[in-house]
């Protein structure tokens, strides 16, 4: 079984965990309701996707 030979210091652990960060998603507001939404990805409340409408949304 492997044991290391000595302790890894708090600072080389946390130089080595420095990528390992959550990126918060873009978010970008539909041109036509104003709403937030993800890049290149169909409104939810409108349905609308780079001008068009793809899904029929009900009043």
């Amino acid at each position: 079984m492997a044991v290391p030979k000595s302790r890894i210091s708090k600072s080389k652990k946390g130089k080595r965990r420095t990528h390992q960060k959550i990126a918060a998603p873009a978010i970008t507001t539909c041109p036509q309701c104003g709403e937030a939404k993800l890049p290149h990805h169909i409104c939810g409340e409108c349905g609308v996707y780079k001008g068009r409408t793809v899904i029929e949304k009900s009043e």
